[in-house]
C-alpha cells in the first residue's frame, strides 16, 4: 500500500480518515522556506551539540534534541500549526476530552546509521493500552529532503489495523520520501522506523507528537518548558504543553502558600492568570454528558 500525499490545505477530517485506514500519510509543503530557515537558525546550535544515541534503537549515529518549545519560536509555531492540531484533535477526540503535546525532538540521522528496528510508538506506554484505543497523533517534519538513501522514515501503511502479535517484514515497507517542509503524519499504532542513511549527508526531521490528555507524556513538558518560560506563551500553547485541565478533575494542584493566603484547589493555568474561574463549567458539562452516555 503506497503512502498517500495530501496538500497543505487538507481538512482535519481528511487527515483523520487516512490515519484510520492507512495509519500514515504525507502533507506536502506545510513549512515555508522562510520557516525552515528560521528553524535551522534557532535550532542547529542545539542539534550540533547533541550527543549520539546510547544503543541500537536510539541510534549510535543518530542525535535526538528536545525541549524545543522552550528553545525555538519556529518550533512553537510548528507545534500549534492549525492543519496539524486540527487533525490531531479530530483523530484523538473519540478517546479524550483534551489532547496534549507528547514530545518534541529533532532526529538527525547521520551517514552510516543502520536502519532502526521496526516498532510502534504506542509502546511508550508498554502493552497496557487496549489495541482499539489510539493514543497518539505523530508528525515528522522534513527539515532536509527525505530520500530512501539518506534515511527517510520506513512505514508500513495499514499496519495500524494489524493484530498486536503480527510480525512486520521489511518487504512491506514504504519510504516517506518528501521535500523539506513536508510532514509525515502517522498514528501511534502504525509500524515504522528510522531509515538507514547510506548517503554522505545528514537527514534531519522534527518529531512532534500529540497524545491523549490523560496519559503520561514521553517528554516531561513541565520540566522541559517550566512555568517561568511558559508564562509568556499564548494560552493555547500553554494548554497544549499540559498547563490545563485534562478533564473536569484531572490535573489540578494546590498552590504552596501559607494557611489562608490562597485557594486550596486550582487548575494549572492559575499559574499564569490567577483565576480559579478559568476551570470553567464547559469541561464539567462535557464530562457529565459523556457519563450519561455511558462513555466514562
Amino acid at each position: 500500500m503506497p503512502l498517500k500525499y495530501l496538500p497543505a490545505t487538507a481538512e482535519p477530517e481528511a487527515l483523520s480518515e487516512v490515519l484510520k485506514t492507512d495509519g500514515a500519510c504525507i502533507v506536502e509543503g506545510l513549512l515555508t522556506p522562510d520557516g525552515l530557515a528560521q528553524m535551522k537558525s534557532e535550532c542547529m546550535p542545539f542539534i550540533d551539540a547533541t550527543e549520539t544515541g546510547r544503543d541500537d534503537f536510539t541510534g549510535r549515529k543518530t542525535t535526538r534534541t528536545g525541549a524545543l518549545v522552550a528553545r525555538s519560536a519556529a518550533c512553537r509555531d510548528a507545534v500549534m500549526n492549525p492543519t496539524i492540531v486540527g487533525g490531531a484533535k479530530t483523530f484523538l477526540k473519540p478517546y479524550c476530552e483534551t489532547i496534549q503535546l507528547h514530545l518534541t525532538q529533532f532526529i538527525r540521522i547521520q551517514p552510516g546509521q543502520p536502519v532502526q528496528p521496526l516498532h510502534r510508538d504506542r509502546l511508550a506506554w508498554g502493552g497496557y493500552l487496549l489495541p482499539e484505543l489510539e493514543p497518539q497523533f505523530n508528525t515528522i517534519w522534513a527539515i532536509t529532503d527525505f530520500t530512501k538513501e539518506n534515511g527517510a522514515t520506513n512505514v508500513i501503511p495499514g499496519s495500524n489495523t494489524w493484530a498486536p502479535d503480527r510480525s512486520p517484514s521489511r518487504d512491506e515497507v514504504e519510504y516517506a520520501e518528501m521535500e523539506a517542509g513536508s510532514v509525515l503524519v502517522y498514528s501511534g499504532s502504525v509500524v515504522h522506523s528510522g531509515g538507514a542513511n547510506v548517503s554522505d549527508t545528514d537527514r534531519i526531521g522534527l518529531n512532534i507528537t500529540y497524545a491523549l490528555g490523560w496519559l503520561r507524556q514521553e517528554e516531561n513538558q513541565y520540566l522541559s518548558c517550566p512555568p517561568e518560560i511558559a508564562k509568556n506563551f499564548d494560552p493555547e500553547l500553554q494548554a497544549m504543553l499540559g498547563y490545563a485541565m485534562g478533564s473536569y478533575a484531572l490535573g489540578y494542584f494546590t498552590p504552596p502558600l501559607p494557611p489562608g493566603q490562597g485557594p486550596e484547589v486550582v487548575p494549572p493555568d492559575f499559574l499564569f492568570n490567577g483565576k480559579v474561574a478559568s476551570w470553567g463549567d464547559d469541561m464539567y458539562e462535557k464530562v457529565s454528558a459523556r457519563a450519561q452516555d455511558g462513555a466514562v
